[in-house]
């Protein structure tokens, strides 16, 4: 009996084709995913007719119903508040700072957050809001 011997030669051309396809779902997953993850703290925000801003260029600053405060979903104590601003802001500088905050927080708090803001010389603040429906 004789045995035949396979031969293996190199492939010269490679199929792409299913990888682009899978490039191209992931890339459509991605897109109509990436806004639904902008914010991973819970927030009730107030109502206003006002649209809200694309939060996504900016610093976030969230404080939740407990008055827990949050830099870019990282949760700050808030005697450490200034210091861990100061490092974001060094990092991503120019970057305006929008303040969501739940509606049952008091006023006073975050006007005393604000103020923290604007004492380390930061003038581009804002305030999101979330948008009032219309029946």
């Amino acid at each position: 009996m004789r045995r035949f011997k396979r031969e293996y030669r190199a492939m010269a051309d490679i199929n792409i084709t299913n990888l682009v396809d899978v490039m191209l779902v992931l890339l459509i997953v991605f897109m109509i995913s990436a806004p639904m993850m902008q914010a991973g703290v819970e927030i009730d925000l107030p109502k206003a007719t006002e649209s809200p801003k694309d939060v996504s260029s900016g610093i976030v600053i969230s404080i939740d119903k407990s008055q827990t405060i949050y830099i870019d979903e990282y949760k700050v104590p808030a005697n450490q508040f200034e210091a861990r601003l100061k490092t974001v802001r060094d990092v991503r500088r120019n970057r305006p700072i929008y303040i969501r905050a739940d509606r049952t927080v008091p006023y006073g708090f975050v006007i005393e957050l604000m103020a923290k803001i604007k004492k380390m010389g930061i003038d581009n603040v804002g305030l999101v809001t979330e948008m009032e429906t219309r029946l």
